[in-house]
């Protein structure tokens, strides 16, 4: 076959826009470049030959490494410096995990429309960049405020962390909807289902290594280093996995975004903008409300988890990251399954199979005797039925959203999701004190198959 043939026979069809007098011309720009080709392939292989995804997707590597450990190091650097012999670090941490969530929810939508504002691909590399800087200086300004105090007679190297920690996350709610703003413009709309499977198993393994070898991670680091007569090892690789991601965005190329109906008015104008589009398309705000559920799930299951390891024999409530790491191994699984086979099914077959499937695992996990090989398969089998569910949702919104109003949704959804994260923290093993776990699962596989009623209707 010919080149000109294989071009002809490449070319996207005509989208249902592309005749509509009335369809906004950003949506006809952004169908006609991300109509899947008549002979397209389905898969991972077209995504992964797409050397704009694979930049994307290398940087999220790195981003999503320093995310994970950066929490470690943390706990590390409180543990070796600030913690008392014989003190709890549990109020130490918590005071870290506030200062990192409480950005989440003050700036989630702000970002949001403000990513639909400014440079996209400045956004990606320098949220990143400083936050790696940031971090590459904890060691010098630990060591100029060493053995001072200030607020509340803490100590000031402690306050520095929680600050910094403040930052990285403030810079964190940019950085995520720009990601999500650039899927759709890099990808083929026949291909973003493989594309969000493999963020999706990419963010699952991250979450697993990040918690899972971070400390033995930065401990090598620390002792490479010495060698050299470096040692903060930790901070550097923390550091450097957060500037590397940046770096490796110079090389994306993104096609310019059509701004003739970007906004310039005040940013909160542009907020309630993006509440009144969800409020206009069903579809998307079904599955934002869809995707929240399932985090609301996840969240209350790290807080059940602890219970669980503490009733299956030979396990004991410190091990419950064994049971959160076979969720995470779960949803990779899910997520290759969905990339690989998910074009073969709607979006609201999948999401609504992912969410009856979750409901009945939560449900028979709720009723099993707790053991540890019954408790295994259960998370396992519910991380692959959340996959089924939250990658088609994920995909809808992207698919149904305009280019000029994806940070603002995206924004109203990272905002969302990280509420849904914080209120199941503390609800559930409220509802596990008085209910029992047993009955909290079943609650729990409740909410699910009642979210399972708001799939959209078609997507």
């Amino acid at each position: 076959m010919s080149p000109l043939s294989e071009s002809v026979l490449e070319q996207p069809p005509t989208p249902e826009h592309a005749c509509d007098p009335t369809a906004p011309l950003d949506v006809v720009k952004d169908e006609m470049k991300a109509q899947p080709s008549p002979v397209g392939r389905t898969g991972f292989w077209p995504v992964l030959r797409n050397p704009n995804f694979l930049a994307l997707w290398l940087a999220e590597i790195f981003s999503q490494m320093a995310d994970k450990i950066y929490l470690v190091l943390m706990i590390a650097l409180i543990s070796s410096r600030f913690q008392v012999e014989g003190q709890p670090i549990s109020g130490w941490v918590s005071a870290i995990m506030i200062a990192y969530t409480i950005p989440a929810v003050l700036f989630g939508s702000l970002a949001g429309v403000w990513v639909d504002r400014g440079p996209l691909k400045q956004v990606l590399i320098w949220s990143n960049v400083i936050r790696g800087v940031m971090v590459l200086a904890i060691p010098l300004l630990l060591y100029v405020t060493e053995g001072q105090t200030w607020l509340f007679g803490q100590p000031v190297g402690f306050q520095i962390l929680l600050t910094i920690t403040f930052l990285v996350s403030t810079l964190n709610q940019f950085f995520s909807p720009a990601e999500q703003v650039v899927i759709p413009l890099i990808v083929r709309r026949s291909h973003l289902l493989a594309a969000n499977s493999i963020y999706t198993t990419t963010t699952m393994g991250a979450t697993i290594i990040g918690f899972a070898v971070g400390e033995p991670l930065l401990r090598l680091a620390d002792h490479l280093l010495l060698q050299v007569g470096i040692g903060e090892g930790k901070e550097v690789l923390v550091g450097l996995f957060y500037v590397l991601s940046g770096l490796v965005f110079i090389g994306l190329r993104l096609r310019p975004r059509d701004r003739s109906r970007m906004s310039d008015r005040h940013l909160w104008v542009d907020v309630m903008d993006g509440l009144h589009y969800l409020q206009q398309q069903p579809l998307v705000r079904s599955a934002m409300v869809q995707l929240v559920i399932l985090f609301s799930v996840f969240a209350a299951l790290a807080v059940l988890a602890v219970r669980l390891a503490e009733l299956i024999p030979n396990l004991g409530a410190d091990q419950f990251g064994i049971l959160l790491s076979v969720a995470g191994l779960g949803m990779g699984i899910g997520a290759l399954l969905v990339g690989q086979f998910g074009q073969r099914f709607s979006r609201q077959r999948l999401a609504l199979g992912g969410s009856i499937g979750m409901a009945i695992t939560l449900a028979v996990l709720g009723c099993l005797e707790p053991s540890m090989t019954g408790s295994v398969i259960c998370i396992t089998t519910l991380g692959i039925f959340a996959a089924a569910l939250g990658i088609p949702m994920q995909t809808v919104i992207q698919e149904k959203t305009p280019t000029d109003m994806r940070g603002k949704v995206f924004g109203l959804q990272n905002n969302a999701i990280n509420i849904a994260l914080s209120l199941p923290l503390a609800l559930a093993g409220l509802a596990e004190s008085w209910l029992g776990l047993s009955a909290t699962l079943l609650g729990l596989a409740a909410i699910v198959l009642l979210g399972s009623w708001l799939s959209p209707g078609r997507a």
